[in-house]
Protein backbone atom coordinates (compact mmCIF):
# COMPACT_ATOMS: atom_id res chain seq x y z
CA UNK A 1 0.00 0.00 0.00
CA UNK A 2 1.18 3.50 -0.86
CA UNK A 3 -0.07 6.98 0.06
CA UNK A 4 0.59 9.99 -2.16
CA UNK A 5 0.07 13.45 -0.70
CA UNK A 6 -1.31 15.75 -3.39
CA UNK A 7 -2.58 18.58 -1.19
CA UNK A 8 -2.28 20.06 2.31
CA UNK A 9 1.36 18.88 2.20
CA UNK A 10 3.64 21.54 3.70
CA UNK A 11 0.68 23.89 3.41
CA UNK A 12 -2.86 24.20 4.79
CA UNK A 13 -5.41 23.93 2.00
CA UNK A 14 -6.11 21.48 -0.85
CA UNK A 15 -6.52 18.32 1.26
CA UNK A 16 -6.05 15.40 -1.11
CA UNK A 17 -4.39 12.05 -0.28
CA UNK A 18 -4.33 9.15 -2.75
CA UNK A 19 -4.18 5.60 -1.36
CA UNK A 20 -2.96 2.94 -3.81
CA UNK A 21 -3.47 -0.70 -2.87
CA UNK A 22 -1.38 -3.61 -4.11
CA UNK A 23 -4.42 -5.04 -5.95
CA UNK A 24 -4.64 -1.91 -8.14
CA UNK A 25 -7.48 -0.27 -6.23
CA UNK A 26 -7.06 3.51 -5.76
CA UNK A 27 -9.06 5.86 -3.56
CA UNK A 28 -8.87 9.44 -2.36
CA UNK A 29 -9.12 10.84 1.14
CA UNK A 30 -10.71 14.24 0.39
CA UNK A 31 -10.47 16.18 -2.86
CA UNK A 32 -10.01 19.79 -1.78
CA UNK A 33 -9.45 23.10 -3.51
CA UNK A 34 -6.30 25.09 -2.82
CA UNK A 35 -7.23 28.52 -1.45
CA UNK A 36 -5.37 31.71 -0.61
CA UNK A 37 -2.04 30.59 -2.11
CA UNK A 38 -1.45 33.82 -4.03
CA UNK A 39 -0.14 33.44 -7.56
CA UNK A 40 0.37 29.69 -7.05
CA UNK A 41 -3.33 29.00 -6.39
CA UNK A 42 -4.38 28.55 -10.02
CA UNK A 43 -1.46 26.29 -10.96
CA UNK A 44 -1.95 24.13 -7.87
CA UNK A 45 -5.63 23.63 -8.73
CA UNK A 46 -4.94 23.01 -12.42
CA UNK A 47 -3.30 19.60 -11.99
CA UNK A 48 -4.05 16.77 -9.57
CA UNK A 49 -0.74 14.96 -9.92
CA UNK A 50 -2.61 11.71 -10.64
CA UNK A 51 -5.09 10.25 -13.15
CA UNK A 52 -8.62 11.09 -11.97
CA UNK A 53 -10.16 8.34 -14.11
CA UNK A 54 -8.24 5.68 -12.17
CA UNK A 55 -9.64 6.68 -8.76
CA UNK A 56 -12.20 4.06 -7.68
CA UNK A 57 -13.88 6.03 -4.88
CA UNK A 58 -13.48 9.03 -2.57
CA UNK A 59 -13.91 9.26 1.20
CA UNK A 60 -14.83 12.81 2.20
CA UNK A 61 -14.05 13.93 5.76
CA UNK A 62 -16.21 17.06 5.65
CA UNK A 63 -17.74 19.67 3.37
CA UNK A 64 -15.34 22.62 3.58
CA UNK A 65 -14.18 23.62 0.10
CA UNK A 66 -10.50 23.02 0.88
CA UNK A 67 -11.54 19.37 1.40
CA UNK A 68 -14.34 18.96 -1.18
CA UNK A 69 -13.91 21.73 -3.75
CA UNK A 70 -12.16 19.81 -6.53
CA UNK A 71 -14.67 16.94 -6.67
CA UNK A 72 -16.34 18.44 -9.79
CA UNK A 73 -12.96 18.71 -11.53
CA UNK A 74 -12.30 15.08 -10.57
CA UNK A 75 -15.56 14.08 -12.28
CA UNK A 76 -14.75 16.34 -15.23
CA UNK A 77 -11.52 14.36 -15.70
CA UNK A 78 -13.19 10.96 -15.65
CA UNK A 79 -13.94 9.92 -12.04
CA UNK A 80 -17.17 7.89 -11.77
CA UNK A 81 -17.06 6.23 -8.33
CA UNK A 82 -18.94 6.78 -5.09
CA UNK A 83 -18.08 9.60 -2.67
CA UNK A 84 -18.64 8.43 0.91
CA UNK A 85 -19.61 10.99 3.56
CA UNK A 86 -21.91 11.58 6.54
CA UNK A 87 -25.50 12.83 6.02
CA UNK A 88 -24.72 16.41 7.10
CA UNK A 89 -21.60 16.48 4.94
CA UNK A 90 -23.70 15.43 1.94
CA UNK A 91 -26.22 18.22 2.57
CA UNK A 92 -23.53 20.86 3.00
CA UNK A 93 -21.39 19.66 0.08
CA UNK A 94 -24.35 20.01 -2.27
CA UNK A 95 -24.74 23.72 -1.58
CA UNK A 96 -21.01 24.45 -1.27
CA UNK A 97 -20.13 22.91 -4.62
CA UNK A 98 -22.94 24.78 -6.38
CA UNK A 99 -21.63 28.03 -4.87
CA UNK A 100 -18.06 27.12 -5.82
CA UNK A 101 -19.08 26.54 -9.45
CA UNK A 102 -20.54 30.05 -9.59
CA UNK A 103 -17.33 31.47 -8.10
CA UNK A 104 -15.26 29.59 -10.71
CA UNK A 105 -17.49 31.01 -13.44
CA UNK A 106 -17.33 34.58 -12.14
CA UNK A 107 -13.57 34.47 -11.53
CA UNK A 108 -12.96 33.22 -15.07
CA UNK A 109 -15.28 35.91 -16.49
CA UNK A 110 -13.50 38.66 -14.57
CA UNK A 111 -10.05 37.27 -15.37
CA UNK A 112 -10.87 37.04 -19.08
CA UNK A 113 -11.74 40.73 -19.22
CA UNK A 114 -8.26 41.52 -17.95
CA UNK A 115 -6.66 38.94 -20.27
CA UNK A 116 -8.51 40.40 -23.27
CA UNK A 117 -7.06 43.84 -22.52
CA UNK A 118 -3.60 42.23 -22.42
CA UNK A 119 -4.16 40.39 -25.69
CA UNK A 120 -4.12 36.98 -23.97
CA UNK A 121 -6.41 34.03 -24.80
CA UNK A 122 -9.37 33.35 -22.47
CA UNK A 123 -9.21 30.80 -19.66
CA UNK A 124 -11.85 28.22 -18.74
CA UNK A 125 -13.25 27.86 -15.20
CA UNK A 126 -12.00 24.84 -13.25
CA UNK A 127 -15.52 23.40 -13.55
CA UNK A 128 -19.12 24.43 -14.03
CA UNK A 129 -22.60 23.44 -12.85
CA UNK A 130 -22.71 20.54 -15.33
CA UNK A 131 -19.69 19.03 -13.56
CA UNK A 132 -21.29 19.64 -10.14
CA UNK A 133 -24.45 17.91 -11.31
CA UNK A 134 -22.38 14.84 -12.19
CA UNK A 135 -20.88 14.77 -8.69
CA UNK A 136 -23.98 15.23 -6.55
CA UNK A 137 -25.57 11.81 -7.29
CA UNK A 138 -22.26 10.17 -6.34
CA UNK A 139 -22.46 11.41 -2.72
CA UNK A 140 -23.16 8.27 -0.66
CA UNK A 141 -24.18 8.43 2.99
CA UNK A 142 -22.44 6.47 5.75
CA UNK A 143 -23.59 7.17 9.32
CA UNK A 144 -21.26 7.78 12.25
CA UNK A 145 -20.05 4.69 14.16
CA UNK A 146 -21.34 2.16 11.62
CA UNK A 147 -18.55 0.00 10.13
CA UNK A 148 -19.33 -0.20 6.41
CA UNK A 149 -17.65 -2.34 3.77
CA UNK A 150 -17.19 -0.07 0.73
CA UNK A 151 -15.09 -2.44 -1.40
CA UNK A 152 -13.72 -5.98 -1.21
CA UNK A 153 -10.60 -4.57 0.44
CA UNK A 154 -11.81 -1.58 2.50
CA UNK A 155 -14.06 -1.20 5.55
CA UNK A 156 -14.92 2.38 6.58
CA UNK A 157 -15.78 3.80 10.01
CA UNK A 158 -16.70 7.47 10.50
CA UNK A 159 -16.33 9.01 13.97
CA UNK A 160 -17.31 12.56 14.91
CA UNK A 161 -14.40 15.00 14.48
CA UNK A 162 -16.26 17.95 16.06
CA UNK A 163 -15.01 20.46 13.46
CA UNK A 164 -18.23 21.40 11.61
CA UNK A 165 -21.61 19.70 11.33
CA UNK A 166 -21.01 16.28 9.78
CA UNK A 167 -17.20 16.36 9.99
CA UNK A 168 -15.61 12.97 10.50
CA UNK A 169 -12.37 11.22 11.23
CA UNK A 170 -11.92 8.35 8.77
CA UNK A 171 -10.84 4.97 10.13
CA UNK A 172 -10.15 2.21 7.61
CA UNK A 173 -9.48 -1.51 7.75
CA UNK A 174 -7.62 -2.37 4.56
CA UNK A 175 -7.13 -6.00 3.58
CA UNK A 176 -4.07 -6.77 1.46
CA UNK A 177 -3.57 -10.50 0.95
CA UNK A 178 -3.57 -12.19 4.34
CA UNK A 179 -2.79 -8.93 6.17
CA UNK A 180 -5.19 -6.27 7.45
CA UNK A 181 -3.79 -2.75 7.88
CA UNK A 182 -5.51 0.05 9.78
CA UNK A 183 -5.36 3.65 8.61
CA UNK A 184 -6.96 6.72 10.20
CA UNK A 185 -7.25 10.13 8.56
CA UNK A 186 -8.22 12.85 11.04
CA UNK A 187 -9.82 15.25 8.55
CA UNK A 188 -9.98 18.51 10.51
CA UNK A 189 -10.17 18.09 14.28
CA UNK A 190 -12.49 20.35 16.29
CA UNK A 191 -12.25 21.60 19.85
CA UNK A 192 -13.20 19.81 23.03
CA UNK A 193 -15.05 22.86 24.33
CA UNK A 194 -16.77 23.92 21.12
CA UNK A 195 -19.66 26.33 21.65
CA UNK A 196 -22.08 24.37 19.44
CA UNK A 197 -20.82 20.91 18.49
CA UNK A 198 -20.04 17.70 20.32
CA UNK A 199 -16.42 17.00 21.19
CA UNK A 200 -14.32 14.81 18.86
CA UNK A 201 -14.87 11.09 19.45
CA UNK A 202 -12.31 8.39 20.10
CA UNK A 203 -11.36 6.13 17.21
CA UNK A 204 -9.92 2.61 16.89
CA UNK A 205 -6.21 1.90 17.22
CA UNK A 206 -4.44 2.52 13.92
CA UNK A 207 -1.18 1.36 12.36
CA UNK A 208 -0.95 4.52 10.27
CA UNK A 209 -2.37 7.99 11.00
CA UNK A 210 -2.69 11.10 8.85
CA UNK A 211 -3.23 14.06 11.21
CA UNK A 212 -3.99 17.73 10.51
CA UNK A 213 -1.87 20.40 12.22
CA UNK A 214 -3.46 23.79 11.44
CA UNK A 215 -2.96 25.05 15.01
CA UNK A 216 -0.27 22.51 15.91
CA UNK A 217 1.94 25.14 17.56
CA UNK A 218 -0.75 27.27 19.23
CA UNK A 219 -3.03 27.28 22.26
CA UNK A 220 -6.45 28.92 22.11
CA UNK A 221 -7.57 31.23 24.89
CA UNK A 222 -8.33 29.19 28.02
CA UNK A 223 -11.04 31.63 29.09
CA UNK A 224 -13.87 31.63 26.56
CA UNK A 225 -14.79 35.31 26.12
CA UNK A 226 -16.06 35.37 22.54
CA UNK A 227 -19.42 37.10 23.27
CA UNK A 228 -17.64 39.87 25.17
CA UNK A 229 -15.04 40.19 22.40
CA UNK A 230 -17.73 40.58 19.75
CA UNK A 231 -19.63 43.04 21.94
CA UNK A 232 -16.44 45.08 22.40
CA UNK A 233 -15.98 45.50 18.65
CA UNK A 234 -19.66 46.36 18.06
CA UNK A 235 -19.63 49.01 20.80
CA UNK A 236 -16.29 50.49 19.73
CA UNK A 237 -16.99 50.54 15.99
CA UNK A 238 -20.75 50.93 15.58
CA UNK A 239 -21.76 52.76 18.78
CA UNK A 240 -18.74 54.99 19.56
CA UNK A 241 -17.34 55.60 16.06
CA UNK A 242 -20.63 55.30 14.12
CA UNK A 243 -18.86 53.02 11.64
CA UNK A 244 -19.34 49.63 10.03
CA UNK A 245 -18.06 46.35 11.46
CA UNK A 246 -17.18 43.95 8.62
CA UNK A 247 -16.74 40.31 9.66
CA UNK A 248 -15.40 37.89 7.03
CA UNK A 249 -16.74 34.49 8.08
CA UNK A 250 -16.84 31.05 6.53
CA UNK A 251 -20.39 30.18 5.52
CA UNK A 252 -20.22 26.82 7.30
CA UNK A 253 -19.38 26.82 10.98
CA UNK A 254 -18.08 30.29 11.71
CA UNK A 255 -21.17 32.23 10.61
CA UNK A 256 -23.38 30.02 12.79
CA UNK A 257 -21.03 30.48 15.78
CA UNK A 258 -21.19 34.27 15.45
CA UNK A 259 -25.00 34.22 15.17
CA UNK A 260 -25.19 31.98 18.23
CA UNK A 261 -23.02 34.36 20.27
CA UNK A 262 -25.01 37.39 19.12
CA UNK A 263 -28.22 35.57 20.07
CA UNK A 264 -26.78 35.01 23.56
CA UNK A 265 -25.97 38.72 23.87
CA UNK A 266 -29.51 39.53 22.72
CA UNK A 267 -31.07 37.16 25.28
CA UNK A 268 -28.94 38.85 27.97
CA UNK A 269 -30.19 42.28 26.79
CA UNK A 270 -26.60 43.37 26.09
CA UNK A 271 -26.69 43.62 22.30
CA UNK A 272 -26.89 47.25 21.09
CA UNK A 273 -29.70 48.16 18.71
CA UNK A 274 -27.45 47.98 15.66
CA UNK A 275 -28.65 46.11 12.56
CA UNK A 276 -26.76 42.89 11.81
CA UNK A 277 -26.72 41.71 8.20
CA UNK A 278 -25.73 38.27 6.94
CA UNK A 279 -24.79 39.04 3.35
CA UNK A 280 -24.18 35.61 1.87
CA UNK A 281 -26.85 33.43 0.26
CA UNK A 282 -24.61 30.44 0.94
CA UNK A 283 -24.42 31.28 4.66
CA UNK A 284 -28.21 31.43 4.79
CA UNK A 285 -28.48 27.98 3.18
CA UNK A 286 -25.72 26.59 5.40
CA UNK A 287 -27.44 27.86 8.54
CA UNK A 288 -30.64 26.09 7.45
CA UNK A 289 -28.64 22.86 6.97
CA UNK A 290 -27.01 23.17 10.40
CA UNK A 291 -30.49 23.52 11.95
CA UNK A 292 -31.46 20.21 10.30
CA UNK A 293 -29.01 18.25 12.48
CA UNK A 294 -29.58 19.28 16.13
CA UNK A 295 -28.57 15.76 17.28
CA UNK A 296 -24.95 16.76 16.52
CA UNK A 297 -25.12 19.75 18.92
CA UNK A 298 -23.48 19.54 22.34
CA UNK A 299 -25.43 19.24 25.61
CA UNK A 300 -25.34 22.99 26.25
CA UNK A 301 -27.14 23.74 22.97
CA UNK A 302 -29.56 20.87 23.55
CA UNK A 303 -30.49 22.59 26.83
CA UNK A 304 -30.89 25.98 25.14
CA UNK A 305 -33.19 24.42 22.52
CA UNK A 306 -35.63 23.62 25.31
CA UNK A 307 -36.33 27.37 25.74
CA UNK A 308 -35.14 28.86 22.43
CA UNK A 309 -36.21 27.02 19.29
CA UNK A 310 -33.72 28.94 17.11
CA UNK A 311 -30.39 29.75 18.80
CA UNK A 312 -29.13 31.41 15.60
CA UNK A 313 -31.80 34.15 15.35
CA UNK A 314 -32.36 37.40 17.25
CA UNK A 315 -33.99 40.81 16.93
CA UNK A 316 -32.18 43.03 14.45
CA UNK A 317 -30.80 40.17 12.31
CA UNK A 318 -31.46 40.58 8.60
CA UNK A 319 -30.52 38.31 5.72
CA UNK A 320 -29.36 39.73 2.39
CA UNK A 321 -29.99 37.62 -0.69
CA UNK A 322 -29.91 39.69 -3.87
CA UNK A 323 -26.92 41.49 -5.37
CA UNK A 324 -28.96 44.71 -5.38
CA UNK A 325 -29.56 44.46 -1.61
CA UNK A 326 -25.86 43.76 -1.07
CA UNK A 327 -24.83 46.82 -3.07
CA UNK A 328 -27.36 48.93 -1.15
CA UNK A 329 -25.49 48.18 2.08
CA UNK A 330 -22.54 50.17 0.75
CA UNK A 331 -24.79 53.19 0.20
CA UNK A 332 -26.32 52.97 3.69
CA UNK A 333 -24.48 55.45 5.96
CA UNK A 334 -25.92 54.09 9.22
CA UNK A 335 -23.68 52.00 11.52
CA UNK A 336 -24.09 48.26 11.02
CA UNK A 337 -22.54 44.84 11.32
CA UNK A 338 -22.00 42.90 8.08
CA UNK A 339 -21.17 39.18 8.29
CA UNK A 340 -20.19 37.87 4.89
CA UNK A 341 -18.21 35.09 3.21
CA UNK A 342 -15.51 34.10 2.57
CA UNK A 343 -13.60 33.69 5.83
CA UNK A 344 -10.20 34.42 4.27
CA UNK A 345 -11.75 37.39 2.40
CA UNK A 346 -10.36 36.14 -0.91
CA UNK A 347 -13.72 35.68 -2.63
CA UNK A 348 -17.41 36.37 -2.25
CA UNK A 349 -19.33 39.49 -1.29
CA UNK A 350 -17.16 40.28 1.74
CA UNK A 351 -14.36 41.29 -0.62
CA UNK A 352 -16.57 44.09 -1.97
CA UNK A 353 -17.50 45.19 1.55
CA UNK A 354 -13.84 45.34 2.57
CA UNK A 355 -13.03 47.33 -0.57
CA UNK A 356 -15.75 49.86 0.30
CA UNK A 357 -14.89 50.15 4.01
CA UNK A 358 -11.15 49.65 4.35
CA UNK A 359 -10.10 53.25 3.78
CA UNK A 360 -12.36 54.83 6.43
CA UNK A 361 -11.00 55.15 9.97
CA UNK A 362 -14.49 54.75 11.50
CA UNK A 363 -14.78 51.15 10.25
CA UNK A 364 -13.32 47.84 11.44
CA UNK A 365 -12.46 44.62 9.62
CA UNK A 366 -12.79 41.86 12.24
CA UNK A 367 -11.05 38.57 11.40
CA UNK A 368 -12.46 35.60 13.29
CA UNK A 369 -10.65 32.52 11.96
CA UNK A 370 -7.61 31.08 10.25
CA UNK A 371 -6.40 33.02 7.20
CA UNK A 372 -3.74 31.64 4.89
CA UNK A 373 -0.88 34.22 4.95
CA UNK A 374 -1.17 35.03 1.21
CA UNK A 375 -4.96 35.60 1.37
CA UNK A 376 -6.47 39.08 1.75
CA UNK A 377 -7.47 38.21 5.31
CA UNK A 378 -3.97 36.92 6.05
CA UNK A 379 -2.33 40.08 4.72
CA UNK A 380 -4.65 42.24 6.82
CA UNK A 381 -4.01 40.10 9.89
CA UNK A 382 -0.26 40.45 9.36
CA UNK A 383 -0.45 44.25 9.35
CA UNK A 384 -0.41 45.21 5.66
CA UNK A 385 -0.73 48.96 5.15
CA UNK A 386 -1.71 48.66 1.49
CA UNK A 387 -3.72 45.82 -0.08
CA UNK A 388 -4.71 45.00 -3.64
CA UNK A 389 -8.41 44.22 -4.15
CA UNK A 390 -9.69 43.52 -7.66
CA UNK A 391 -6.39 44.77 -9.14
CA UNK A 392 -6.58 48.13 -7.34
CA UNK A 393 -4.58 49.17 -4.28
CA UNK A 394 -6.31 50.48 -1.16
CA UNK A 395 -4.68 51.99 1.94
CA UNK A 396 -5.61 50.16 5.15
CA UNK A 397 -7.02 52.99 7.26
CA UNK A 398 -9.84 51.06 8.94
CA UNK A 399 -9.02 49.22 12.14
CA UNK A 400 -8.15 45.53 11.69
CA UNK A 401 -9.08 43.36 14.66
CA UNK A 402 -9.14 39.66 15.36
CA UNK A 403 -10.77 37.21 17.74
CA UNK A 404 -8.45 34.25 18.23
CA UNK A 405 -10.88 32.24 20.35
CA UNK A 406 -13.19 31.44 17.43
CA UNK A 407 -11.24 28.74 15.64
CA UNK A 408 -13.05 25.54 14.66
CA UNK A 409 -9.66 23.80 14.59
CA UNK A 410 -8.28 22.24 17.73
CA UNK A 411 -5.03 23.64 19.12
CA UNK A 412 -2.09 21.37 19.92
CA UNK A 413 -3.62 20.26 23.23
CA UNK A 414 -6.87 19.34 21.44
CA UNK A 415 -4.89 17.44 18.80
CA UNK A 416 -2.94 15.57 21.44
CA UNK A 417 -6.18 14.77 23.28
CA UNK A 418 -7.64 13.50 19.98
CA UNK A 419 -4.65 11.15 19.68
CA UNK A 420 -4.93 10.15 23.34
CA UNK A 421 -6.93 7.04 22.43
CA UNK A 422 -3.90 5.67 20.56
CA UNK A 423 -0.94 3.68 21.89
CA UNK A 424 2.06 5.42 20.27
CA UNK A 425 4.12 2.20 20.25
CA UNK A 426 1.46 0.56 18.03
CA UNK A 427 1.45 3.40 15.48
CA UNK A 428 4.04 2.57 12.83
CA UNK A 429 3.83 5.86 10.92
CA UNK A 430 2.12 9.18 11.52
CA UNK A 431 1.92 11.79 8.75
CA UNK A 432 1.49 15.47 9.62
CA UNK A 433 -0.49 17.46 7.03
CA UNK A 434 -2.77 20.52 6.70
CA UNK A 435 -0.57 23.13 8.33
CA UNK A 436 2.03 25.72 7.44
CA UNK A 437 5.43 24.04 7.04
CA UNK A 438 6.95 25.49 10.21
CA UNK A 439 3.85 24.57 12.22
CA UNK A 440 3.97 21.00 10.88
CA UNK A 441 7.59 20.70 12.01
CA UNK A 442 6.79 21.97 15.51
CA UNK A 443 3.85 19.61 15.86
CA UNK A 444 5.87 16.67 14.49
CA UNK A 445 8.47 17.25 17.20
CA UNK A 446 5.74 17.34 19.86
CA UNK A 447 4.47 13.96 18.58
CA UNK A 448 7.94 12.44 18.78
CA UNK A 449 8.22 13.56 22.41
CA UNK A 450 4.91 11.78 23.08
CA UNK A 451 6.38 8.50 21.85
CA UNK A 452 5.29 8.33 18.21
CA UNK A 453 8.31 6.76 16.52
CA UNK A 454 8.13 7.62 12.81
CA UNK A 455 6.62 11.08 12.26
CA UNK A 456 6.72 12.44 8.71
CA UNK A 457 5.68 15.78 7.21
CA UNK A 458 5.37 14.76 3.53
CA UNK A 459 6.22 17.03 0.64
CA UNK A 460 3.71 17.91 -2.07
CA UNK A 461 3.14 14.91 -4.42
CA UNK A 462 5.42 12.71 -2.30
CA UNK A 463 4.58 8.97 -2.31
CA UNK A 464 5.29 6.87 0.78
CA UNK A 465 5.25 3.08 1.13
CA UNK A 466 3.17 2.03 4.14
CA UNK A 467 5.04 -0.51 6.21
Amino acid sequence: MKISFHGAARTVTGSKHLVQLDNGENFLLDCGLFQGMGRDTDSLNASFGFDASKVNFVILSHAHIDHSGLLPKLAKEGFKGNIYCTPATKALTEILLEDSAMIQRDDAKYGNKRRARQGLPPIEPLYDMDDVNIVLPLLTIVEYNQPTKISNSVELLFTDAGHIIGSAAVSLKIKEGAETKTLTFSGDVGRYRDMILRSPSTFPQADTIIIESTYGDKLHDLIHTTPDDILHWIEKTCVEQKGNLIIPAFSVGRTQEILFELNQLSLEKRLPHIPVYVDSPLSIEATDVVKMFPKYFNKKIQKILEVDDDPFDFEGLRYIKSVEESKALNEDLHPKVIISASGMADAGRVKHHIKNNISNAKNTILLVGYCEPHSLGGRLMNGAKLVKIYSEEYPVIAKVGSIRSMSAHGDYEDLMQFLGCQSPDLVKQIFVVHGEAEVQDHFAERLRKKGFKEVIAPEMHETVEIV
